[in-house]
């Protein structure tokens, strides 16, 4: 805990942004870091609730009271270091977790939970600034090999875990550059990738090695890695995008959001787009068909490309703007929330269904209608929106299975995704394993990071018949 009556004295006061008619201009964070006084002083707010339920909260199960407490007695180096005993990338989690540990405080049930991902933010970026993130290379080898195949956050833990472990780690990634969703789905503007540059490169003098350009199941057959190594993590995405199979899904203008973010992000580093179709918003009418934070890439990317408009459609119906915290807390609630990229002036629809697209040679409108509580058309609500730009943001089903999943055979769950447990993480061929949202489906980098190193837990007591990994 930080200051006993912190939290009767001390206002909660979160890291403020840049206006938005500034921030649109560009693809840097806008963020505005609070200063050390402020996070101290927000760090104290962390009371003696008695059981702290921010830690069932966090997935990675971060000590959050302890190094709350750490920073208010101003012991920055110690809440780095216990900071990074459950987390791999705190920076990460610090800029783009939903914060669920914040949900399930104790002060959130009067709306002022601790600012708990500022203050992990905080502690992680004052770790690099300060010098206390160093490579940590172990102190002997264990001769065993270990392939991951993914470079996300599942795979990134997965491999620094085994790493510092002894094992020796070759990550294979199926882009230029290693990160996955980090780098290619997440925008500069969310995260910049340095962030992921400095991490790939403490975990390179750690002695895992990156083989980018590399496609699994494509490039390289998937049973020659099975044949090499003693034990192979499959830790790709789940990148099977949800479509929308309607009349006019096939007009140009009408893609996934997955095919349009990587590539300005591909743009932002100076990277070759490749052989593919440009998809820019400038000067467009774009509708984002989805809710989630996809979709909230799409819009905030959409507006620094110059679109002219931005409407975003959910199916679902409006939540309420305040939950009752009598049935939800400490569990994360369905509230209305509005992103930092709605709030740059995106129109929102809710209880919304597209019917067809329509067009001339290119999609020119959608043609929608109303649904009711039941999600059933409302018979005469249909209505139509211009647009010149549609992005179906509407969520991923599974893993893309064709290729490295098909070639190896594995089981799948009821959902498509690589069938595993949550203990061993094996898979039902005994040398591979699954993490992340290969084994999950789409989830949070936070679930992301602590499967990774729940795996790696699995990997080295597989390889050696002990570990010392934390799960």
């Amino acid at each position: 805990m930080g200051k006993i009556t912190g939290f009767l004295e001390i206002e909660r006061r979160d890291r403020s942004y840049e206006p938005a008619s500034d921030r649109v201009r560009h693809y840097k964070e806008f963020v505005i870091p609070a200063s050390d006084a402020e996070v101290t002083r927000q760090a104290a707010r962390c009371m003696d609730c008695g059981i702290p339920y921010c830690h069932t909260g966090c997935p990675v199960n971060n000590q959050i009271p302890d190094w709350n407490d750490l920073v208010y007695q101003d012991d920055w180096e110690e809440a780095a270091r216990n900071l990074h005993s459950t987390n791999n990338f705190p920076e990460v989690t610090g800029r783009i977790c939903p914060a669920p540990c914040e949900a399930a405080c104790t002060l959130n049930i009067i709306d002022e939970p601790v600012t708990i991902k500022s203050i992990e933010c905080a502690i992680a970026d004052k770790s690099f600034a300060e010098g206390w993130v160093r490579p940590q290379p172990p102190e002997t080898k264990t001769g065993k090999r270990v392939a991951v195949v993914g470079s996300g956050p599942a795979g990134l833990a997965a491999a620094q875990q085994l790493a510092r472990a002894g094992h020796d780690v070759h990550v294979y990634e199926k882009h230029a550059r290693p990160g996955g969703l980090l780098r290619y789905g997440i925008p500069d503007f969310k995260m910049e990738k340095y962030i992921v540059e400095r991490r790939a490169a403490q975990m390179e003098a750690e002695g895992v090695t990156f083989h980018c350009n590399v496609h699994v199941g494509h490039d390289v057959r998937i049973q020659k890695l099975e044949r090499d190594y003693d034990a192979v993590l499959l830790a790709g995405g789940a990148e099977k995008p949800r479509d929308l199979n309607v009349p006019g899904r096939d007009l140009p203008g009408v893609h996934f959001a997955m095919d349009f973010l990587p590539q300005q992000n591909r743009r932002v580093a100076g990277e070759p787009l490749g052989d593919v179709e440009p998809i820019l918003a400038e000067g467009k009418q774009v509708v984002v068909i989805g809710g989630g934070d996809t979709g909230s890439d799409c819009i905030g990317t959409s507006f620094r490309q110059g679109a002219v408009s931005v409407a975003q459609l959910e199916i679902m119906s409006q939540p309420p703007e305040k939950e009752n915290k009598a049935l939800t807390w400490p569990h994360w609630p369905l509230k209305l929330r509005t992103s930092s990229s709605q709030a740059e002036g995106a129109m929102r629809d809710f209880s919304v269904a597209t019917n067809r697209f329509l067009g001339n040679g290119k999609v020119e409108q959608l043609e929608c209608i109303r649904l009711d509580g039941q999600m059933k058309p409302v018979p005469g609500s249909e209505f139509t929106i211009p647009a010149d730009l549609v992005l179906l943001a509407m969520g991923f089903v599974h893993p893309v299975q064709e290729g490295m999943i098909e070639a190896l055979g594995l089981d799948l769950d009821g959902r498509g995704n690589v069938k595993a447990n949550e203990l061993d993480y094996r898979t039902s061929r005994s040398k591979v394993f699954a993490a992340g949202d290969m084994r999950r489906g789409q989830s949070l980098v936070v679930w992301a990071i602590r499967e990774g190193r729940q795996a790696a837990h699995a990997i080295d007591k597989f390889l050696m018949g002990q570990t010392n990994l934390p799960r």
